[in-house]
């Protein structure tokens, strides 16, 4: 089973609630998918060869921050 979480970002109208789940991505070493649980937003991050980590798929309008704001709420970064 894989690990998934309840997570939120920070939208233009209040907090978009949702599960970020580990996915994988031919020539990244660590990706994540966030899916808002009303199907409004999806965000797909990934660890680049530089070391950041940045948006590589999603809906648009994106706000830069949601990057961020995944990469603090996975658990297992930060342990």
């Amino acid at each position: 089973m894989e690990h998934q979480f309840k997570a939120s970002l920070t939208g233009t109208e209040g907090p978009v609630i949702g599960i970020i789940k580990p996915t994988r991505l031919d020539g990244y070493g660590e990706a994540y998918r966030f899916d808002s649980l009303d199907n409004s937003l999806h965000l797909v991050i990934a660890l680049g060869h530089e070391g950041k980590w940045h948006k590589v798929d999603g809906t648009e309008p994106y706000l830069f921050g949601w990057v961020t704001e995944m990469v603090e709420q996975i658990p297992k970064l930060h342990a």
